[in-house]
């Protein structure tokens, strides 16, 4: 794939120029190191520290990404959202991993989006995923179909800034206990925020708590009850950070764990899973410069709940 650049800045650096352009320093190795990759400018080939007069068109030449031979492509129902050559937005099941492991290598939606690429033939056959769900939240995942288009929303870029994610949760109307929080309100308020740093628990790879030590990064959670019905509340949930399970430990936190979530105090009498669904997403687009916005709905198992 190729991508020019106008030059604003004179005695610029090809690479400073391309920085400012998003061009990662692990992508402009490739380009400058892999046999199909070229840097030109104003259609002349040239290095990386090549200095450049204002109005200067300076192009990479990408190269396409080869096969990954441990990712399993599998024929797994899909379900897209959006798509075009940049990016791919899908609707994740719940109960399906968003990406493989040693264990369980296969029937994860890298796989499933794998497999979509080798049956569309794409030139680039690698599977970057910008944004992943645990493996019992439903909605909205979020892929990059090339390198550059990922690197454009790494984190601190302005587009990965523009990102928006919300979700839909289920909790109860009534605290439960928690002697943490003994002293607070027995209901959530209309709406409100929780601004808590979050880290791993010493005893687990996996579970995740509030705690107020170094090895803790902030995370903030912002909601509004959107609908109260049969005890239970359903939550409009923004985040504002992406720690790892933030919104089922914040909740569980103050007395409100996720209907369903077993792992942060919940329990499956009233659904399998932690009712937990990713509804929507928006982002500035690199390419177009357009705002894309996606919505999905709450889905089957959430709604009878509130029926």
């Amino acid at each position: 794939m190729q991508f020019s650049f106008t030059n604003e800045i004179d005695d610029s650096l090809v690479r400073s120029l391309l920085a400012r352009h998003g061009v990662s320093k692990r992508l402009l190795s490739k380009v400058k190191f892999e046999d199909e990759g070229h840097i030109l400018v104003n259609g002349t080939e040239q290095n990386a520290i090549y200095r450049l007069k204002i109005g200067d068109i300076v192009s990479i030449i990408v190269p396409d990404e080869p096969d990954n031979e441990f990712l399993i492509p599998e024929e797994l129902p899909l379900e897209i959202l959006f798509e075009d050559e940049h990016y791919l937005v899908v609707n994740k099941p719940a109960g399906v991993p968003s990406i493989t492991g040693l264990v369980n290598p296969t029937g994860a939606m890298s796989n499933a989006v794998k497999g979509y690429i080798l049956r569309q033939n794409y030139e680039n056959q690698a599977v970057h995923i910008i944004t992943r769900l645990d493996k019992n939240t439903s909605g909205i995942m979020f892929f990059a179909k090339h390198r550059y288009a990922h690197a454009l929303m790494s984190p601190g870029s302005k587009y990965r800034d523009s990102l928006e994610k919300r979700y839909f949760a289920l909790v109860s109307v009534e605290k439960q206990s928690n002697e943490i929080i003994k002293n607070e309100p027995s209901k959530l308020s209309e709406m409100g925020e929780i601004n808590l740093p979050i880290g791993r628990c010493d005893d687990s790879i996996i579970k995740r708590e509030v705690r107020y030590d170094e090895k803790s990064k902030t995370a903030r959670t912002s909601y509004k009850i959107v609908k109260e019905k049969n005890d239970l509340n359903l939550l409009d949930i923004t985040l504002h950070t992406g720690r790892t399970h933030q919104i089922r430990v914040h909740f569980a936190h103050i007395g409100f764990s996720l209907i369903g979530d077993d792992l942060y105090g919940g329990n499956h009498d009233l659904i399998d899973r932690q009712a937990l669904h990713c509804h929507h997403l928006q982002f500035l687009h690199p390419f177009t410069n357009e705002m894309v916005e996606i919505e999905l709905d709450l889905p089957e198992d959430m709604k009878n709940l509130l029926k």
